[in-house]
């Protein structure tokens, strides 16, 4: 009898490991295809082969201006940013237990877009000084929020309601600071609001690509702990999880990536709300999604660029379409979650 419940455990166990691996690998291949399609697709379209020859260093009449300095920055902004903002929006996700509880909706984004704002419009500051103005303001935020719902007993509604507050007077600062600003200064910021991967360059990425590499492996080293912070507190501290440094590790390795995402692509509206949920469903319970998540949020930012440049007869930001696609999971959330008497 204890033979048979070990191999049934055994059995489910590796089922589970086959379903995130082929999770995994199809949302990877479904990224590898749409990076191929935003080398090749645009006003003139280049076959596979012509793309190849130019990356590794041939030159050829325009098209090497065209996937050098058009479209491969745009495709590694997108690649970046989507896999920034799907880790750390599951991680916010999955340690405060509740899907509402991402970046977007606490006010997180907020902060670094106004301080981003700011910068690009009363500063006139060149891009690093809006990366750095970001990341600090970020972590202000999150410690504003953290600081404003510290009550006990711990509450993930109130620690919401807090962020959503904060969220609303810092949109209402941004609001201002457009009101104020240049009026040649507005259009750029307004197009940056709406999360946009249009101008990108490949000087502009390596701080991205830098908090990337450095706080994704963080993550992933975390992710256990991150599992077992969503059975909850009392529950995690049990089976030796140091709760409060851990959270703090999570919390700034993910603040870090959505501030210089935010600073580099703006505010892509939804992703790092939609790719936990998304990651979760595919993947399945018993194995960590943090990765899946990513790679959902890749897979989001490029898609939704593509439809945005290609699908109607005017171009739109790649955060009109995603926010198109997540405002209507919002409201069947809030739906759910009220009937569920979570909210």
């Amino acid at each position: 009898m204890k033979n048979a419940t070990i191999e049934f455990i055994q059995t489910g166990r590796r089922q589970r490991r086959r379903r995130w691996v082929l999770v995994t690998s199809v949302l990877s291949f479904f990224a590898v295809v749409l990076c191929g399609a935003m080398l090749m697709l645009g006003n003139t379209i280049y076959p596979v082969q012509d793309v190849v020859r130019v990356l590794t260093g041939e030159e050829m009449k325009g098209a090497t201006f065209a996937v050098n300095t058009i479209r491969l920055p745009r495709m590694v902004a997108g690649l970046l940013a989507g896999f920034a903002f799907g880790i750390a929006g599951n991680t916010f996700q999955t340690m405060l237990r509740n899907p509402l509880a991402n970046p977007n909706v606490i006010g997180i984004t907020a902060g670094s877009s106004a301080a981003a704002v700011f910068c690009i419009i009363i500063l006139q500051a060149s891009n690093t000084v809006v990366s750095i103005a970001s990341v600090i303001a970020g972590l202000i935020t999150v410690v504003l929020i953290y600081v404003l719902s510290k009550r006990k007993p711990f509450s993930v509604g109130r620690l919401i309601l807090v962020g959503i507050g904060i969220q609303a007077m810092l949109n209402a600062a941004i609001s201002y600071l457009l009101l104020v600003g240049a009026e040649q200064d507005i259009p750029s910021a307004i197009r940056w609001l709406s999360g946009s991967l249009n101008g990108s360059q490949m000087d502009e990425l390596p701080p991205l690509a830098i908090s990337v590499l450095i706080c994704v492996p963080i993550i992933l080293f975390l992710s256990k702990d991150l599992s077992l912070l969503e059975l909850g507190e009392q529950s995690a501290a049990s089976l030796g999880v140091n709760t409060d440094r851990t959270r703090i590790i999570l919390i700034v390795s993910s603040v870090v990536m959505i501030a210089l995402a935010t600073a580099t692509t703006g505010p892509i509206a939804f992703v790092a709300f939609l790719a936990g949920p998304i990651a979760k469903r595919l993947v399945g319970v018993g194995f960590s999604n943090v990765l899946p998540a990513g790679l959902v949020g890749v897979n989001l930012v490029l898609a939704a660029d593509l439809v945005g440049q290609f699908a109607f007869e005017v171009r739109y930001p790649v955060g009109i379409i995603t926010g198109i696609l997540g405002a209507p999971y919002l409201l069947f959330l809030l739906i759910r979650m009220n009937r569920k008497g979570q909210l």
